[in-house]
């Protein structure tokens, strides 16, 4: 799986807001926060909107908050918030596709690739993240044998 930094930004960005239980946080200081260009989280966060996970308010005492709980808004809820589905294959659902021959076995491969995905990004919450406690089997496949190798 590769992570954009549109993902990224918006993780880091939500994860921000998890850690700022004071009411609204302005743009300016959450793009600050995490180094993130500010043009480009302004609209992040408008789709962060659209999905329901933040709320805004405009003026001097407006920013951004949290639409729930951050133990309630999984890290791949902010993934599907500004790119889709976890795993897609050509912007179709792995279930859809129809391999021929040889590549037949392919869709169930793409769909474990989902389930995978899924069982690490669906447990992990931005509470998790924000507080630095990991699901300890989340932790636990860090350190698995080759985890930190890029391949």
């Amino acid at each position: 799986m590769r992570v954009s930094a549109k993902v990224d930004y918006a993780v880091r960005a939500m994860v921000e807001l998890a850690a700022s239980p004071d009411g609204p946080v302005k743009a300016e200081q959450l793009a600050h926060a995490q180094a993130i260009p500010a043009k480009f989280l302004e609209n992040i966060m408008l789709e962060l909107r659209r999905a329901g996970l933040v709320r805004s308010q405009r003026g001097s005492d407006g920013g951004y908050w949290l639409a729930r709980p951050a133990g309630e808004i999984s890290i791949a809820d902010v993934i599907r918030g500004v790119e889709g589905p976890l795993a897609d294959v050509r912007g179709q659902g792995a279930e859809d596709l129809l391999y021929e021959g040889a590549a037949e076995p392919l869709r169930d491969v793409w769909v474990a690739v989902r389930v995978s995905l899924r069982s690490v990004l669906e447990q992990v919450t931005l509470a998790d993240v924000a507080a630095g406690r990991l699901p300890a089997s989340v932790s636990e496949l860090t350190q698995t044998e080759g985890a930190w190798v890029r391949r």
